[in-house]
């Protein structure tokens, strides 16, 4: 293991890699099989991270030492076909990356053209630039600062108006194309917000806020249009228990700092991202962060109801 830059992250753009054998996840490893002939399937998603072990320039292959990834494989290490690659070169041995894994499942239940996308550069071993940044790791008691945003209503509201009520905030932007990025985390939110909405005790010690990371875009009247459509209230929604809202451009930089949420720009006025969940006890200090998609509403709901 590398001596890591554990605070600074980068989002890749354009950038799509292809496993380089077919496979089907089995407990305890993975199974290599020929192609199937079998016709191609629906694609699932995974969120995978893990260590870049090696680099092939000449095949532009990328070997990965990878976490279990919940509901698919356990740990393992793959060498992954880039499908660019002059991305490769942004790519070192000991790098920690997190990345979205697609894989297409045909009618024998096999899994085919693995490939990761949405790839950030976690920690880097062997930095190719000076750092101008800062990504903090957030990490349980840490006291969150007094962020300022503007909500659906146009109104100024700050982090430290939710102390007494445990706070479960996520980072999006509306025009996100991701199904299993931002509208993942926004229909997560609204399973949660209904579930709470059925337990008074539990409504009244929670709150739900969803920030944009977009704010030149996502205007106080974007921000209420698209939160009413997800809580199904549409312009009926007071915003009572979720918010939606966005940073000032000034405090943009420093809140992704924080919260390490990596954005940066990608094709057709999209955003390259990483997604950051984090629970907010009554105190105003971290006390849970989700990195991913990965996380169960329920089990979120359970922690929230402990903090609260």
């Amino acid at each position: 293991m590398g001596d890591y830059h554990q605070s600074r992250m980068k989002p890749l753009s354009k950038v799509v890699l292809l496993a380089a054998l077919s496979f089907v996840p089995v407990l305890g490893g993975c199974k290599h099989k020929a192609a199937s002939t079998a016709p191609a399937g629906p694609t699932e998603s995974y969120t995978v991270r893990g260590e870049v072990i090696s680099t092939d320039a000449k095949t532009g292959e990328v070997t990965l030492d990878h976490e279990a990834i919940p509901g698919f494989m356990e740990a393992m290490t793959m060498p992954y076909k880039l499908a660019d690659r002059n991305v490769i070169s942004e790519l070192h041995p000991g790098d920690r990356i997190s990345a979205r894994l697609q894989v297409e499942k045909d009618s024998e239940g096999e899994y085919h053209h693995a490939r990761l996308d949405q790839i950030v550069i976690l920690a880097q071993a062997r930095p190719d630039y000076k750092p101008t940044t800062q990504y903090n790791v957030p990490t349980a008691g840490q006291p969150v600062p007094e962020f300022a945003l503007v909500n659906q209503n146009g109104k100024t509201i700050h982090l430290k108006d939710y102390r007494g009520k445990a706070l479960l905030i996520t980072f999006i932007y509306t025009r996100c194309p991701l199904a299993d990025f931002c509208p993942k985390m926004s229909r997560n939110f609204a399973e949660i917000n209904a579930a709470l909405e059925k337990d008074p005790k539990a409504y009244a010690a929670t709150h739900l806020l969803s920030i944009s990371f977009d704010p030149a875009y996502d205007t106080p009247a974007v921000l209420k249009s698209y939160g009413g459509a997800y809580t199904g209230k549409y312009t009926k929604e007071k915003f009572e228990h979720w918010e939606f809202a966005a940073p000032k451009k000034d405090a943009l930089e420093e809140m992704e700092h924080f919260f390490n949420v990596g954005v940066t720009p990608g094709d057709s006025s999209t955003l390259n991202h990483s997604l950051s969940t984090l629970l907010i006890d009554k105190d105003g200090r971290i006390a849970a962060w989700y990195p991913g998609a990965d996380w169960k509403p329920s089990e979120v709901l359970d922690a929230m109801r402990r903090a609260g």
